[in-house]
């Protein structure tokens, strides 16, 4: 194979992220005709399919940024073909943020794609390697409160409408985490070019643990409490309400049974 056939291969789409995007398609368009018996599967099925692209399109950004940061093994370990698996863990980049959301609700971080930093000259280089991630959530946010920042709600059904809302806290928490200047989170990548040498070797062995020190801290009640204030904030600032994400949860955990005072919401 030449170089140039290997490079195209390399950057092909994969067929494994193709059908999680075929699955959240089928999914929301069953959610908007509510063509499903079972609404809650739908939303469940649509919400858990376009939360996985998203992680697809979060591990994507990173490695596209450091390829044209100077990081051409990227290509070579398949980051640039959004298949999932390709990624450093299964359990850390898919099966676990799942879990999470139908847990608590939460946008855990995924696992992250191994970038090899001594190929990247520059520190904003750096920076913007370890900002594309998060910026992508954001993006993601955006785009799935769109519809109620633009007043364009009319026409939406209600059951697709709380699954955006739901979907869009998912991207809000997963930015929010991973902007955090937390060692081994998006955020300390961010700044960490910038810190001295002293102070990135005294943090280095905490890296390991930090996400796990952050939910830690976060089943602190009112830690808890203050984050996901933040979170609120940030969603009634796109025009998303309580309700929505509230019965988008509740619609998403479908197991639990419907929940009579969002099926007879507006």
């Amino acid at each position: 194979m030449t170089t140039a056939a290997t490079r195209r291969a390399e950057r092909r789409t994969s067929p494994v992220f193709l059908g999680i995007l075929a699955v959240t398609a089928v999914t929301g368009w069953a959610t908007w005709t509510g063509f499903a018996a079972q609404p809650g599967v739908a939303v469940f099925l649509f919400v858990t399919a376009a939360w996985i692209v998203s992680l697809c399109l979060h591990e994507y950004a990173h490695a596209r940024t450091a390829l044209h940061g100077g990081d051409i093994s990227v290509g070579a370990k398949g980051y640039l073909t959004l298949n999932p698996l390709k990624y450093t863990h299964a359990l850390l980049s898919i099966v676990l943020p799942v879990l999470f959301v139908i847990m608590g609700g939460i946008g855990l971080p995924g696992g992250a794609v191994f970038i090899e930093r001594g190929r990247i000259r520059g520190r904003w280089k750096h920076s913007l390697v370890s900002a594309a991630g998060p910026l992508t959530n954001v993006l993601f946010a955006a785009v799935c409160t769109a519809p109620f920042w633009l007043d364009a709600l009319d026409g939406v059904p209600r059951d697709f409408r709380y699954a955006l809302a739901f979907l869009a806290l998912l991207q809000v928490t997963a930015a929010i985490l991973n902007f955090l200047p937390v060692p081994g989170l998006d955020g300390y990548g961010v700044v960490e070019p910038w810190l001295s040498y002293s102070i990135r070797r005294q943090v280095e062995p905490i890296a390991p643990f930090g996400l796990l020190l952050v939910f830690a801290l976060l089943w602190i009640p009112a830690l808890n409490g203050a984050f996901f204030d933040v979170v609120d904030t940030v969603l009634r600032g796109l025009g998303v309400g309580d309700l929505e994400t509230y019965c988008g949860y509740e619609l998403y955990r479908f197991w639990l049974g419907t929940n009579e005072y969002c099926s007879v919401s507006p």
